[in-house]
C-alpha cells in the first residue's frame, strides 16, 4: 500500500500541466467550478472507475481534489489500498480560490449547486430548528431530534465523516448523468 501525499497550492499549480486530476466533489459542485483539467469521479464512484484510474496512473501523476481536501484524503486512502499512488491538494479547489487561482466551469452547466458543506449545514440547521419547535409545540420528545443532529455533528468532527453528507449526495442535483460517468473513464483512458 502506498501513503497518499498533500500537494501545496504552488506546487500543483506549477504541475498542473502534467497531473491528471480528478476532482472527487459531486457534479454540482464540480459545476460550481474546479480546477483546470480536473475530471469528475465522485468519491463514491472510485471504486467503478479504479481500472480506469489505475491505467491513467501508469502515464501520469494522479491529483486527488475536493473543496477542502477531506473527501480527496479518503479518495486517496481507497486508491493506496488498491496500488495507486495519489496526491492530494493541500485545502482542496477552496484554497485554490482563495489564493486567486481561477476556476473553470462546464461549458452549458445549469446553475451552480451549493457545496456539500453549505449542503449541510443548511439540512442541520433546519433539523435542529424543527426538532425546537416541534419539541415546543407539539411534544418535547421532539427535541430529540436536535439532540441527535448535535450528537451526528460531534462524531462527524471526530472521525472526519459525514453521514448526513453522503445522504444529500444521493440527491438527484448531486448525482452524475449515466453519460457524464462514462465520459470520464473514456477521457482518463485517452490521456
Amino acid at each position: 500500500m502506498t501513503t497518499p501525499t498533500a500537494l501545496a497550492i504552488d506546487e500543483a499549480r506549477t504541475r498542473l500541466h502534467e497531473l491528471i486530476i480528478i476532482d472527487v466533489r459531486t457534479p454540482g459542485e464540480y459545476a460550481g467550478g474546479h480546477l483546470p483539467g480536473a475530471l469528475n469521479i465522485p468519491l463514491d464512484q472510485i471504486q467503478r472507475a479504479l481500472p480506469d484510474i489505475r491505467h491513467a496512473a501508469d502515464r501520469g501523476d494522479i491529483l486527488v481534489v475536493c473543496a477542502s481536501g477531506a473527501r480527496s484524503e479518503n479518495a486517496g486512502r481507497i486508491l493506496a489500498e488498491h496500488g495507486v499512488t495519489a496526491a492530494t491538494l493541500s485545502g482542496g479547489t477552496g484554497a485554490w480560490a482563495a489564493d486567486g487561482h481561477e476556476l473553470h466551469r462546464p461549458q452549458g452547466a445549469a446553475r451552480a449547486t451549493w457545496g456539500m458543506e453549505r449542503q449541510v449545514r443548511l439540512t442541520a440547521g433546519v433539523l435542529v430548528l424543527l426538532g425546537l419547535l416541534l419539541g415546543h409545540v407539539v411534544h418535547p420528545a421532539f427535541q430529540l431530534l436536535s439532540a441527535g443532529i448535535a450528537g451526528g455533528l460531534v462524531f462527524s468532527a471526530l472521525t472526519n465523516t459525514c453521514g448526513m453528507a453522503a445522504v444529500l449526495a444521493q440527491l438527484p442535483h448531486n448525482r452524475p448523468r449515466a453519460a457524464d460517468l462514462d465520459k470520464t473513464p473514456a477521457a482518463l483512458r485517452n490521456r
